[in-house]
């Protein structure tokens, strides 16, 4: 095991072979089924992962050093090898349960996608488009109210089956039960939002997310259990699902990009479109970044985010957690259908 899960850390496989054998044949049978399981419940399988696994390691080495017939040197020899078997069964699971999506062939190969879109005039499109949404859908969204995270599917699920219907997807994911984690004292400090548990294939959230944080956190997550493992794929999925949903979904999706798309402008441009925002969007960005300085800590945050840019890269993803902000290139370099739909590419 320790062997297998060497190689396949180490040798990326065809993305073709990936796409084909994973991506469309294993892995939607195995999606549905284990979020269905891990739904069942209202806590994190997750996290009883993680605490059985640092149990189970630590009562280990604590018998067998106490227990030790053999020399010290042969005694950490084999609790050294028993460890690695244990992180290779981890692997392997994380590979086959989810992790082998980082190798897929990329969405912008399925999609009507041209370099020669992505241009400075488009960004411009893209976020006057932003600012003017935001603007327009404000009012109506807050009259509608905000849903509770528990509540989230329901107002969620018809726009997550219309958005991968749109990409036409052969099949259809199962969508995840948001829940708060034993971690989430780790994802307010470190500022992340949601993340979806490869193991058991469930949605996590941070449990300080304003209300009109949580329909676009929550897409983004279900995003990853259809598949699309690239933080910018599942960005732009996640955008698409937010799209298709009502006004208080589409102004969580507008407002979830916002940062993205104004802060790639040049200063000039961002200035002018900073001016055009009303009063109740401004407040409702106030808030976020209020909630994030109130609980991130700068040190933890730089920490965890070079961590998982060093685990995005591990898995292949070059960018890192650059791919983040690569949304905006498929944003600007894919063909859209007058119903919002995105062009999809022609196979043979």
């Amino acid at each position: 095991m320790i062997l297998a899960a060497a190689i396949l850390a180490l040798t990326p496989l065809p993305r073709q072979t990936v796409e084909r054998v994973y991506a469309r044949g294993l892995y939607p049978i195995v999606q549905p089924r284990l979020t269905a399981l891990s739904n069942s419940t209202p806590f994190a399988w997750f996290d009883a992962l993680v605490l059985l696994t640092i149990g189970a390691t630590i009562a280990l080495w604590t018998v067998r050093l106490r227990q030790r017939k053999a020399g010290i040197g042969q005694t950490l020899a084999g609790l050294t090898v028993d460890t690695l078997a244990v992180g290779a069964v981890l692997y392997l699971w994380f590979l086959g349960a989810w992790g082998l999506n980082y190798q897929r062939q990329p969405l912008r190969e399925q999609l009507e996608f041209h370099e020669e879109r992505i241009t400075r005039d488009a960004l411009r499109a893209l976020a006057a488009r932003t600012v003017d949404s935001l603007n327009a859908l404000h009012h109506d969204a807050h009259a509608a109210g905000w849903q509770d995270l528990a509540a989230t599917p329901a107002a969620l699920e018809p726009a997550f089956v219309h958005a991968q219907r749109d990409l036409a997807l052969p099949w259809l994911a199962q969508a995840g039960r948001p829940k708060r984690t034993l971690f989430n004292f780790y994802f307010t400090r470190v500022s992340i939002d949601g993340m979806t548990g490869p193991f058991f294939l469930e949605t996590l959230t941070n449990g300080t997310l304003l209300p009109f944080e949580r329909a676009a956190t929550v897409a983004h997550e279900w995003s990853h259990l259809a598949g699309y493992a690239d933080e910018s794929e599942a960005n732009f999925v996640g955008w698409l699902v937010c799209m298709r949903g009502a006004a208080p979904v589409q102004y969580s999706g507008w407002l979830s990009l916002y940062g993205t798309v104004v802060g790639a402008l040049p200063r000039s441009d961002r200035d002018i479109l900073i001016g055009r925002l009303e009063e109740g969007p401004r407040a409702d960005l106030r808030a976020i970044s209020e909630r994030i300085r109130r609980h991130a800590v700068p040190v933890a945050s730089r920490a965890g985010y070079a961590l998982y840019d060093r685990f995005l890269k591990a898995n292949r993803v070059e960018a890192g957690v650059r791919s983040y902000g690569e949304v905006l290139r498929l944003l600007l370099g894919t063909t859209f259908n007058e119903d919002g739909s995105p062009v999809l590419r022609r196979q043979g």
